[in-house]
């Protein structure tokens, strides 16, 4: 079994930050890439941010400059800081993880239950 974690989300304000939190656990042999998705009302869920094992971040234009990944490798945990928060950035913010269960075969996809991120203006 893989669970995901994830918490930190809840309400602010235009110009303010947050910080999401995404702890893995289970029968993990090795996570690869570590990911956040978000998706708002009446939106497709859109790829947020995303590290690989080894640190490489991407970001979706929209949040380049304001939001940051980050992962603790020991601790099977991928954070998402995000800054300059907008009421655009407001949805239900998902983690994704990619990895190996120990005697299971392949790589396989997991998410997290979501968390509500809402940003007023």
């Amino acid at each position: 079994q893989v669970q995901l974690v994830e918490s930190g989300g809840g309400l602010v304000q235009a110009g303010g930050s947050l910080r999401l939190s995404c702890a893995v656990s289970g029968d993990i042999f090795r996570i690869t890439a570590m990911n956040w998705y978000r998706q708002a009302p009446g939106k497709q869920r859109e790829l947020v941010a995303t590290i690989t094992k080894g640190g490489s971040t991407n970001y979706a234009d929209s949040v380049k400059g304001r939001f940051t990944i980050s992962r603790d490798n020991a601790k099977n945990t991928v954070y998402l800081q995000m800054n300059s928060l907008k009421p655009e950035d407001t949805a239900v913010y998902y983690c994704n993880v990619n990895l190996f269960r120990i005697g299971r075969g392949p790589e396989s996809e997991y998410w997290g239950q979501g968390t509500q991120v809402t940003v007023s203006s």
